[in-house]
């Protein structure tokens, strides 16, 4: 089972090596205060050793994100270059290893 402490430590993985891509404007996913809900939402993959590419996009593709003041919503998956979805994929890869 999960525990906040683990959370944290993946969610600040996520937030500092994966960002969104806005106009070629990096914004990394801790800045835009994502990456707490990538890691909770990711985490019981790791733990059921389900972790494929395709569950993660799932996951992604699951993620609400609010532009222009909600005017319009996009799932996060759109807003992550593949090259960032494929780091994702490897950084989650890793910490399944230590885990």
């Amino acid at each position: 089972m999960a525990t906040t402490p683990d959370i944290e430590a993946l969610a600040a993985k996520i937030g500092e090596n994966i960002y969104i891509d806005v106009a070629k404007w990096h914004l990394y996913l801790n800045d835009a205060h994502l990456h707490t809900t990538v890691a909770e939402k990711i985490y019981p993959l790791l733990e059921a050793d389900a972790l494929t590419e395709d569950a993660v996009t799932a996951v992604l593709r699951d993620i609400p994100v609010k532009l222009g003041g909600g005017q319009t919503e996009l799932p996060l998956s759109q807003l992550l270059p593949m090259q960032c979805q494929v780091n994702l994929v490897d950084l989650l890869e890793e910490y399944q290893q230590e885990m």
